[in-house]
This record gives C-alpha cells, structure tokens and sequence, in this order.
C-alpha cells in the first residue's frame, strides 16, 4: 500500500528533473516544443488506438467472448494517453511504452490472475427474455376490473375532478 504513495510524490520529482535535465542539454524551446509535441501525439495516438480497441471490444462481445484482456487494453491505453498528454519526459517514456501492444500485452499476462471478469454476454450481451419472477401477476385487460378507491367520493380530495390535460 505504500509504494503507490511514495511513487505518487516521488514522480513529480522525476519529472521535474528529468525537465532540467533535457532542458540543459537541448535548451528552452526545443524542450518546451517536446511538451507541446507529447501532448499531441497522445491526444492522436489515442483517437486511432482507442478507436481500434472500440471495435475489437463490439466484435469479442458480438461473439460472446470474455472482453477482459481488451478492456485492460483499452484502460492502458487511456493511462498511456494521459500520460503523453501531461508534461513529463519520464510519464511520456512510460506512456510510449503502454502504446505498444506487446507490452500492453504482458501488462494483461501480469493483471490476469488478480482479475476477475463477471459477464453475461450470451447473445451478443442482451438477455433476450425477462427473468422469471413468481411476485409478479400478468393480467390482460378483460381479467381485472377497476374499482373506485375510497377517496373518489371525497370532493375535498385532489384527486378528484378532472384529469390533468383533460376538459
């Protein structure tokens, strides 16, 4: 539990020097253009990627397959946008790294036994019939018979006159 919040304040560090380390050795603007150049290219890479990962998801879950290692691909692929979007030398390395499949891929070998994926995906993800439920009386309209409630002779009650939206 600790190592995710020393790696939370240490990485602002990192990122800050990793800042001047690449501004010492190409100057101001090039490293500023690098930021902007980044930011960009995650905001791109994440349109087509996500896109693509959009369409295998609908194809797996049209087929009835467990969706679980596309839906770690599309959450790696959203952390590794955000990280390219946010400026930092050392989150863009990371970020790259996430863009590439083979490692998305042994991401996924290294989450799977600590996952577990409940869906009910037959019939391309739609229940094609309700569940049955023995509360429930279904009866057409010759089976019952309104009858009046004990406030329908009461003049003081609201809801008693017309109906609202009709003359």
């Amino acid at each position: 539990m600790r190592l995710p919040l020393v790696l939370f304040l240490i990485a602002p560090l990192v990122e800050i020097a990793s800042f001047i380390i690449v501004g010492q050795a190409i100057g101001v603007l090039p490293t500023l253009g690098l930021i902007v150049l980044s930011g960009v290219a995650g905001v791109v890479l994440l349109r087509f990627q996500g896109a693509g990962i959009l369409r295998r998801l609908q194809s797996e879950a049209q087929k009835g397959v467990d969706p679980g290692r596309e839906l770690v691909h599309a959450a790696l692929l959203a952390v590794a946008a955000f990280l390219l979007i946010v400026p930092g030398f050392f989150g863009d390395i990371i970020g790259i790294l996430l863009f590439l499949p083979f490692v998305r891929d042994l991401a996924w070998r290294m989450i799977k036994p600590r996952i577990v994926v409940s869906s009910t995906f037959a019939n391309g993800g739609f229940r094609t019939a309700r569940p049955a439920d023995d509360n429930v009386v279904d009866l057409d309209d010759d089976e019952f018979q309104r009858e009046p409630g004990p406030n329908s002779k009461n003049p003081d009650s609201p809801w008693h006159g017309p109906r609202i939206g009709r003359d």
